[in-house]
């Protein structure tokens, strides 16, 4: 494969170099785990109408019979992203929901309850929000095992997003929740809901000779985090950001920046092309 397998996607670090030339060389043993929203599918409005890119689920199609193990990590409801991205056409793909507390693999869906003070923000949050006088356009997804608190659709997004960060890290304090930013919105979840976790204990499931992250938002920096240890353990690893304008800050902490879920697609289809090359 030469020394540049990926001329258009050449890691920045050298570490990075050394995950990617892992990956491309053994990949039947590597774990490819990416985020949904803002990597495979571009963030929207409306996230019921969210969807992957058709090039990155083709391809994921395609790679799924060559890579050891590819996963979905995502703060939303496992079974939605199955159902978003058809995933469940693609043989041995890994769905794991609400950061890791919920697996989908081959039609099967498991999940523990959601802890009792997720019932008690859900009641108390109108109340919250009222009190703080969210402004219009302000609303909530309720994702079932985590509440998140959106501003995208007001007139001043970032301004009602800081407005809401005090009280809603009041409420996630006095019902035991976590309260994390992400891309315009608050997301009340579970402690120890966390991608970092997740993606660690996924990549110990079995031997793995590469592991590779993808994702665009300050919930996937504990995923960077884990990336990072596996680097300093001796595994080869790989961070990759899908680069937003609304999360410039993630980007330093990548060994490889595309831009958006457009450049993880043709990431994905370099992927395929160098692993299914003919070798010298």
């Amino acid at each position: 494969m030469g020394s540049d397998p990926l001329p258009r996607f050449r890691p920045g670090t050298e570490v990075g170099r050394a995950g990617l030339a892992a990956l491309l060389a053994d990949p039947a043993r590597a774990l490819i785990a990416l985020d949904f929203d803002g990597t495979l599918a571009p963030i929207i409005e409306d996230p019921a109408q969210s969807r992957p890119l058709p090039q990155s689920t083709s391809t994921l199609r395609a790679l799924a019979p060559l890579i050891g193990t590819i996963a979905v990590i995502t703060g939303r409801p496992a079974a939605a992203v199955v159902d978003f991205g058809s995933f469940d056409q693609i043989p041995g793909i890994v769905v794991l929901g609400q950061y890791g507390r919920q697996r989908w693999q081959a039609g099967q869906l498991t999940s523990p309850p959601p802890p009792p003070g997720l019932a008690v923000a859900r009641d108390q949050l109108p109340a919250v929000l009222g009190g703080a006088r969210a402004p219009a356009g302000t609303w909530v997804e309720d994702k079932g095992d985590a509440l998140a608190v959106h501003t995208r659709r007001t007139a001043d997004p970032p301004g009602a997003l800081d407005q809401l960060r005090a009280p809603l890290l009041r409420l996630a304090a006095q019902t035991g929740l976590r309260a994390e930013p992400g891309r315009l919105v608050i997301e009340l979840r579970p402690d120890g809901a966390d991608k970092g976790k997740t993606l660690q204990d996924l990549s110990e499931e079995i031997s793995r000779s590469a592991v590779l992250y993808a994702g665009d938002d300050l919930g996937d920096q504990p995923a960077f985090e884990t990336i990072r240890r596996l680097q300093s353990a001796g595994q080869p690893a790989i961070a990759v950001c899908s680069r937003s304008a609304e999360v410039p800050e993630l980007a330093a902490e990548a060994d490889l920046v595309v831009d958006g879920p457009e450049g993880v697609a043709a990431l994905l289809t370099e992927l395929l092309r160098a692993i299914t090359a003919p070798r010298r």
